[in-house]
């Protein structure tokens, strides 16, 4: 399919979320043409963690229901998207932190999510490279991780004929049609935009927010941590609506590495290493695994998540154009919630009934009552 052959849907983003969105739209018998600004997003600099979150309701139905989609695809996947499903253990570093394991517990159970409470003991029989003295956790065995820009490859890939990718930058959103830096213009009759922080600047309101995160990555040592590792504290981190925070987060990478997060900074304006909150971050990792003040960290870097005001994806049309779709908003559960996202918008622009109770996620709720159409 040339760029000057009429597509069904353009989707503007190549990253996670793009993908999932074209790969979806594939599946159901639509040409799709991605735009593709070939620039690393969030999809190149996050963790890429499958993870059930409970944080509201609305984000543990979504998250719940793209991971059962994200289990009909992972042993498909070639090797070097790094799929490995080595679950979440839940870390409550205080007694009283328990309390919150308990309830994340039977929140997932609501959602058909397996989880088990462990005690101190059992937690140091499965994790011994973690401090002694924690009180106990609760493991996630259906959770996993990928390497998300590989992922986000292979879903355009498995789309086979039906997608094209279009390298550019696209400048204009027109009624049935694209511009891109370069002049040239794709032609469709639905756009979907799903290319996080750079939307604001294709649409006349900006919608999104950027909350800046770090991450560092060890060298390579032989295997001596079985689960992704969190601590219970990570969601009150991750939903802050200001100010800067920092989370225990380590993934124990296929490669032997350890990646090391996390850290938010709300409204920031550049992924320069910010090496305050970078030292936080690392000293709170230390402070659950003590074995890390002996390994050598080899990168640190810095990227951009796109939030939305409160907190939930956009997913859905604009208000004020029924050509233009929405897939925007992600900040860190992008890569948890693609084929979910993905999915929803590709069943509304069905006109079909989706799965789950997508109004929780609408797009419309982030524009002004008084923008609306009349």
């Amino acid at each position: 399919m040339g760029t000057g052959q009429k597509a069904d849907v353009i989707v503007i983003g190549a990253g996670i979320i793009g993908a999932a969105c074209a790969w979806r739209l594939a599946r159901e018998g639509y040409r799709v043409s991605v735009v593709d600004d070939r620039r690393a997003g969030a999809t190149a600099a996050g963790m890429g963690h499958l993870v059930c979150m409970d944080d509201n309701p609305a984000e543990l139905a979504l998250s719940a229901y793209s991971l059962r989609l994200w289990r009909e695809v992972t042993e498909r996947m070639p090797q070097a998207c790094a799929w490995r499903g080595c679950g979440t253990l839940w870390l409550a570093d205080k007694t009283d932190e328990m309390g919150i394991a308990e309830q994340k517990r039977a929140r997932l159970a609501e959602q058909g999510v397996t989880a088990e409470l462990l005690t101190a003991e059992q937690i140091a029989a499965v994790e011994p490279m973690l401090r002694h003295g924690l009180a106990g956790g609760l493991r996630v065995p259906a959770d996993g991780i990928v390497y998300a820009p590989l992922v986000a490859r292979w879903l355009l890939d498995d789309g086979s004929a039906a997608i094209e990718v279009v390298h550019g930058e696209a400048t204009a959103l027109e009624e049935g049609a694209v511009r891109l830096a370069d002049g040239r213009r794709l032609a469709a009759p639905l756009v979907v935009l799903a290319c996080g922080l750079r939307a604001n600047s294709l649409l006349p309101q900006a919608l999104l927010h950027a909350k800046k995160g770090h991450l560092a990555i060890t060298d390579r040592y032989p295997p001596r941590v079985r689960h992704q590792l969190v601590e219970l504290g990570y969601g009150a981190s991750a939903h802050a609506s200001d100010g800067t925070s920092v989370a225990f987060n380590v993934q124990a990478r296929p490669t032997g590495q350890w990646l090391i997060g996390s850290s938010r900074q709300f409204d920031a304006v550049d992924s320069a290493l910010d090496m305050p909150v970078l030292a936080a971050m690392l000293k709170r990792a230390q402070h659950f695994l003590p074995a890390l003040a002996q390994m050598n960290i080899i990168r640190c870097w810095a990227g951009l998540r796109a939030a939305s005001a409160d907190g939930l994806p956009l997913l859905g049309a604009h208000p004020r154009h029924s050509w233009l779709w929405l897939a925007l908003g992600h900040e860190g559960l992008g890569v948890t919630t693609a084929l979910g996202s993905a999915a929803l918008i590709t069943a509304q622009i069905g006109r079909q009934t989706p799965e789950i109770d997508d109004s929780p996620y609408l797009a419309a709720r982030a524009f002004a009552v008084e923008e609306l159409p009349v």
